[in-house]
C-alpha cells in the first residue's frame, strides 16, 4: 500500500514537483544479547510470557547498572530503552526489600503511562513496589502513604524541585534510594535544562545526607554530545550506550516542499491537508503533527469537510491535543491503536511515550526545530517489522528550506549538541538559595554545586539578608521558601507572571515578556492562542484572555550593545571569533500584526529600554572584503545584515535551541572594535551557553550559512534565506549577493 501510494504521488501533476527528496531506510534485523547472570525467576517469567528477548543494548544497560555505574541510554525512538533500566530496578527491589527508585518524566502524561507498566510488572512478577505518581495532581490524602510505603515513585522536575525542601518527610525514601531515572532527558536543555541540572545536584546532596549514593540513568534520543551532556546535567561520569540492537522495518522518508519554485501556490497548512487526505483515502493509517493546537483542529476539520459529510471516512478522522479531557484523549489513543481511526492530527502531545500502536504514515507539518524531534515524530510510524512512511512538509523558513535542498545534511548528521550551562550567575544564585535552605552549605567541602562560583555568590546573598554563615555552614535567613521564587523555566530574576482569569499560565524572563507578551501581543501557550490585555511592568504581571485569532504579532525592537570583556579568542586562519560578556540594550518600539503572511498593521508601544548582560560572540570583517563589496556596487550594510540573519537562522541546526533564543547585531563600525562587526548573543540574562558552543563550530556554521543563501532560488532575499520575522528594522537594508561575497571571503580567510 505504501509503495503504490508513493508511485501515484510521484506521477501526480499535483504533487510530483513538490517532492524534494526521497530517502529509503532499509529494514534491520534484531541483534540480541545475553546477560552474564540470569534475571530472577519472576522477571524471566515476565519476559517469557510476553515473548521478549533482550536486545544487545538492553543487556549492556542491565550489566552496567548491576555494576553500580551511571548510564546514559542514547538510542533511537522505539528501541526499547525503558526495559534496559526497568529490569535492573526490579531486580534490585526483589533482592533488597527496602530499596527504592525515583523516576522523573518531563510530563504528567508520561508518568501516568509508565505507571501502568510498573503496576503490570508488579502484578505479574509479585515484586511489590507500590509504584505511585507523586505530582501536583496527587491528592493530599494520598501523599503521606506514598512517602511511607512506595518504593517506586514517578514525578516531574517541577514537583521534585518543590519536594526537596521537605526532605525530612522523605527520609525513608531517600535513605534507601538506589536508582534515579530521568527519561526523555534531551528535553532538559537551555534555561530549563540548566535549572534541572541544579535540581539533580540538590537531590544528590540530600541523598548523600541520608547515606545514599544512587545510580543515575539518563534515557535520551540520539544526541551529538551524550557524554558531555550527561556529565553536565547530573555532575557524574556516565557509561554511554548508543548501539541499537532493536529491529526496524523499512522506512521511506519523503521531503515535500510547497515552495519548490520559491513562491508556493498554497499555504503549507493547505498542502498538509491535501497530503493527509491523500494517504488517508488510500487506507494508510496516518498521524499528522502540526505546529499548534489550532492547526491540528483546522486540518482535521478541513479534511472532514473534504470527504462526503457523514461518510465512514469522515468519522475516522479526529484531532488530538492536550486541552481535551483525559477520557477524550484516552478514547482517541485507544481508537488509533485498535485501527478505528484512519487519520489523526495532533500537536507534539503524541510525539513520545503514549502507546498508540504501529502506524503506516506520519506527516510532520513544518520542521519541528531540531533533527532530534523530527526523528522522534517520524518514529511514530512503522516500528519493529512494519514498513512505514514519514513525510516532512517544509515551511518558508530558512531551516526548512535548507533541509529541502540539502537532505544529506539531515540523514548524515549526528544530530545536535544539547547545551547545559552551569555558569549563569542568576540561575546559580537562585538554585544556591534553594540548596542552602535545604541543608547547611559548607562552601569549602561541597562538591555537588560549582564550588568557586558558589563561594563567590554567598557573600552577595548575605549582603541581601538571604543567608548567613554559622559554625555549621551557610544557612538560609530570607523570608518565604526559595523554591516558590525560583522557577525552572526561567532565569530567577524579575520574572513576569502570565495569568488568565487569575490562573497562572507560565512565567517569562523580562526580555522574553517584552518580546512576546507586550500589550496587544498574540501569545501561544501549549498550542492555544491568547491576547495580552494588560502589561504591568511595575508588578511584573501580564494578563491575557483566551481568544482564537487569524493573525499573529511580531515585536519591533532596536538593539545596541557594549563589549564588557573578552573571555576567549579563537583563530581560524585569518578570521578571529571572540567570546565575551556583552551588555545588551533592547528597546521594544512596537509590533506588527501579521495576517496571511502579510503585515496588516503596525502599532507603537512605550516600554522602557531593557538592559541585560549576557554572553556573545563576535567577529570583524577584513577590509579587503568591505572594499570588494563596494567595488561591485553592493550594499555593505545590507550584506552584513543579511549574513547576521542567516547565521542566526542556521545556528539551531548545530545547537539545540530556537532562533528566538539568539540575538544579533551587525554594524559597519562598532565602537568596541573600531571595525565592521557581526555579533551573535544569548538572548537570556547571564547567557545559557549557546554562543559559547557556537564559537567552536563557526567553520561549519559559516559553510552552512553560505549554502543556505546560495541555494535559495530567490533573487534578492526571502523568508527562506535572509529575511527574519524577528528583525526590528523591517529587514532593511538587505543584500543577498553581498552576503554571499562576504561568506565566500570568510571561508577563504578561514582556510589560510
Amino acid at each position: 500500500m505504501i509503495e503504490s501510494a508513493l508511485d501515484a504521488l510521484r506521477q501526480s501533476p499535483r504533487f510530483r514537483d513538490r517532492i524534494a527528496h526521497i530517502e529509503v531506510l532499509p529494514a534491520r534485523e534484531p541483534e540480541y544479547g545475553e546477560l552474564g547472570e540470569p534475571l530472577p525467576a519472576a522477571l524471566s517469567r515476565y519476559l517469557d510470557a510476553r515473548g521478549i528477548r533482550l536486545y544487545s543494548h538492553q543487556c549492556e544497560a542491565v550489566e552496567a547498572l548491576r555494576a553500580g555505574r551511571n548510564v546514559i541510554l542514547c538510542t533511537p525512538t522505539a528501541s526499547g530503552k525503558t526495559l534496559g533500566f526497568d529490569l535492573p530496578v526490579f531486580e534490585t527491589l526483589a533482592r533488597d526489600r527496602r530499596a527504592a527508585a525515583l523516576f522523573v518524566y518531563p510530563t504528567k502524561a508520561l508518568s501516568n503511562d509508565q505507571l501502568k507498566v510498573f503496576r503490570e510488572m508488579e502484578r505479574v512478577t509479585g515484586i511489590r513496589a507500590d509504584a505511585a505518581v507523586y505530582d501536583g495532581d496527587t491528592p493530599v490524602s494520598r501523599r503521606g502513604r506514598i512517602r511511607e510505603i512506595s518504593r517506586i515513585i514517578l514525578t516531574n522536575p517541577h514537583e521534585l524541585h518543590h519536594v526537596l525542601p521537605w526532605h525530612s518527610k522523605w527520609e525513608r525514601f531517600f535513605r534507601n534510594l538506589r536508582y534515579v531515572v530521568f527519561d526523555e532527558a534531551h528535553r532538559y536543555r537551555g534555561v530549563f535544562g540548566s535549572n534541572v541540572a541544579f535540581v539533580i545536584r540538590r537531590l544528590r546532596r540530600i541523598a548523600r545526607f541520608y547515606g545514599a549514593s544512587p545510580s543515575f540513568v539518563l534515557s535520551t534520543a540520539t544526541l551529538a554530545n551524550p557524554q558531555e551532556f550527561g556529565e553536565k546535567l547530573a555532575g557524574l561520569p556516565f557509561d554511554v550506550i548508543s548501539g541499537d540492537g532493536s529491529p526496524r522495518g523499512g522506512k521511506t522518508f519523503l521531503f515535500y516542499n510547497p515552495f519548490f519554485d520559491g513562491a508556493g501556490a498554497l499555504s503549507p497548512h493547505q498542502e498538509t491537508r491535501d497530503l493527509f487526505l491523500y494517504f488517508v483515502k488510500r487506507g494508510l493509517q496516518t498521524l499528522c503533527f502540526t505546529a499548534s493546537r489550532r492547526m491540528a483542529e483546522l486540518i482535521a476539520l478541513w479534511s472532514k469537510e473534504a470527504t462526503k459529510a457523514g461518510s465512514a471516512l469522515s468519522g475516522q478522522i479526529a484531532a488530538y491535543r492536550a486541552g481535551y479531557l483525559p477520557q477524550e484523549r484516552r478514547g482517541i489513543e485507544d481508537a488509533l491503536k485498535r485501527g478505528l481511526l484512519t487519520g489523526v492530527t495532533s500537536t507534539n502531545a503524541l510525539e513520545v511515550g503514549i502507546d498508540i500502536g504501529s502506524l503506516d504514515c506520519v506527516i510532520i507539518s513544518g520542521y519541528p526545530g531540531t533533527v532530534l524531534a523530527t526523528w522522534q515524530q517520524a518514529g511514530r510510524s512503522g516500528r519493529r517489522n512494519r514498513d512505514a512512511l514519514a513525510v516532512l512538509v517544509a515551511f518558508q523558513d530558512p531551516l526548512d528550506q535548507y533541509l529541502m535542498k540539502h537532505p544529506g545534511s539531515f540523514f548524515g548528521k549526528p544530530h545536535e549538541q544539547a547545551i547545559i550551562d552551569l555558569a549563569n550567575p542568576y540561575i546559580l544564585s537562585g538554585q544556591l538559595l534553594c540548596a542552602v535552605a535545604e541543608l547547611p552549605f559548607d562552601a569549602g567541602r561541597e562538591d555537588t554545586l560549582p564550588g568557586e562560583a558558589s563561594a563567590g555568590l554567598l557573600p552577595e546573598l548575605a549582603a541581601e539578608g538571604l543567608v548567613k554563615e554559622t559554625p555549621h555552614g551557610w544557612v538560609y535567613t530570607g523570608r518565604g521558601r526559595p523554591v516558590e521564587a525560583v522557577g525552572l523555566d526561567h532565569i530567577a530574576r524579575d520574572a513576569y507572571r502570565i495569568t488568565c482569569e487569575g490562573a497562572l499560565l507560565e512565567t517569562m524572563d523580562v526580555s522574553q515578556a517584552c518580546r512576546e507578551a507586550h500589550l496587544g501581543a498574540v501569545l501561544l501557550h501549549q498550542g492555544e492562542s491568547y491576547v495580552v490585555r494588560r502589561f504591568d511592568a511595575e508588578n511584573r504581571l501580564v494578563e491575557v484572555e483566551r481568544r482564537d485569532v487569524d493573525y499573529y504579532t511580531r515585536a519591533i525592537k532596536a538593539v545596541d550593545l557594549e563589549i564588557l570583556g573578552t573571555k576567549d579568542m579563537r583563530r581560524m586562519g585569518r578570521m578571529i571569533f571572540c567570546l565575551g560578556e556583552l551588555e545588551v540594550t533592547e528597546t521594544t518600539l512596537g509590533y506588527k500584526v501579521i495576517r496571511d503572511d502579510q503585515v496588516a498593521a503596525r502599532e507603537d508601544l512605550e516600554l522602557p529600554p531593557l538592559r541585560f548582560r549576557t554572553t556573545g560572540l563576535w567577529f570583524t570583517i577584513p577590509d579587503e572584503l568591505r572594499r570588494a563589496i563596494h567595488d561591485r556596487g553592493l550594499s555593505f550594510g545590507g550584506a552584513l545584515h543579511a549574513l547576521e540573519h542567516a547565521m542566526i537562522a542556521i545556528l539551531p541546526f548545530e545547537v539545540l535551541c530556537d532562533r528566538w533564543d539568539i540575538g544579533g547585531l551587525s554594524t559597519p563600525g562598532h565602537p568596541g572594535t573600531g571595525e565592521p562587526t557581526i555579533f551573535l548573543y544569548d538572548g537570556y540574562e547571564g547567557g545559557i551557553g549557546l554562543t559559547e558552543k557556537a564559537q567552536g563550530l563557526m567553520d561549519r556554521v559559516t559553510r552552512l550559512t553560505l549554502e543556505l543563501i546560495r541555494d535559495c532560488p530567490c533573487e534578492t532575499g526571502c523568508p527562506a534565506c535572509i529575511l527574519s520575522p524577528k528583525c526590528g528594522n523591517d529587514n532593511r537594508p538587505m543584500d543577498k549577493q553581498g552576503a554571499l561575497l562576504l561568506l565566500a571571503g570568510m571561508l577563504e580567510n578561514m582556510r589560510q
